[in-house]
């Protein structure tokens, strides 16, 4: 009995964050009009969250791309369609490996350090000293971060999958002899504009920075003004985006592709 009253709490709870997560991005999208007079700040979480993430992201895609490269080209030789190893490794990453790990990266380098950065401000009471002094917290703190992250994560992802692709070329046609021109011409023949790389990369991409930035900034802001609390927000930050990123993957596969 006690074991189903704590499931449901759980269940409870859970339900419960979800539904002031959404309100809190009606309030977001309300300051972001109020938020263009500190454009400065934008622009500057923008590098933190952006450029900063610039060199996980590049080492990742290289080596993801490596690896898929080289497991692919073993099992296509089975079937001694070596050839298509570039065309199945750019629709791979293209539509799922470059938004889903992206995400789980940006999540686990940007999200988890703006929600330590809101939630420290919180608990040094920085943010009840810009109310104080009719700042608003939302247009100054929190607009910014989320814009930033919205921006950046479709950048970051073109970077993820064009090293993907680099590293793939280097293992295909470096070390394991595929022609340079069969390469090139089966995938540029094969993968789709609007098919794998609008709704691949842009459209999930995008998906996948609002969530990301969303559930960091509210992990943050509603983040216990103590050490414990900001170590819990943080923790709960990963643990959110990576679930939700997995699941808003599976969703938006099922309706764009």
């Amino acid at each position: 009995m006690n074991a189903q009253v704590g499931r449901d709490n759980i269940v409870t709870q859970s339900l419960g964050q979800i539904g002031d997560c959404g309100l809190f991005l009606l309030r977001i999208l309300a300051a972001v009009p109020r938020s263009m007079r500190h454009a400065l700040e934008t622009v500057r979480q923008l590098w933190f969250v952006g450029a900063m993430s610039l060199t996980i992201i590049m080492v990742c895609g290289l080596f993801v791309g490596m690896v898929l490269s080289l497991q692919l080209y073993h099992v296509l030789s089975i079937f001694g369609g070596t050839a298509a190893t570039g065309t199945v490794v750019a629709i791979a990453i293209y539509r799922e490996l470059g938004p889903v790990v992206t995400a789980l990266l940006f999540a686990g380098r940007a999200g988890t350090s703006i929600t330590a950065e809101i939630g420290l401000m919180r608990a040094t009471d920085q943010i009840a000293a810009m109310e104080l002094m009719a700042v608003d917290p939302l247009a100054y703190v929190v607009a910014p971060r989320f814009l930033a992250g919205l921006i950046a994560m479709p950048l970051l992802c073109c970077v993820f999958c064009a090293m993907g692709i680099f590293g793939g070329h280097l293992v295909g046609v470096t070390w394991l002899g595929i022609d340079n021109g069969t390469f090139w011409s089966n995938m540029t023949a094969t993968v789709d504009v609007w098919q794998d790389i609008v709704n691949g990369v842009i459209w999930k991409s995008l998906a996948f920075g609002a969530v990301v930035s969303l559930i960091a900034v509210f992990q943050g802001f509603t983040a216990p003004p103590t050490s414990e609390g900001v170590a819990y927000a943080t923790t709960r930050t990963v643990v959110a985006s990576s679930i939700a990123i997995l699941a808003l993957d599976f969703v938006l596969t099922a309706f764009l592709m």
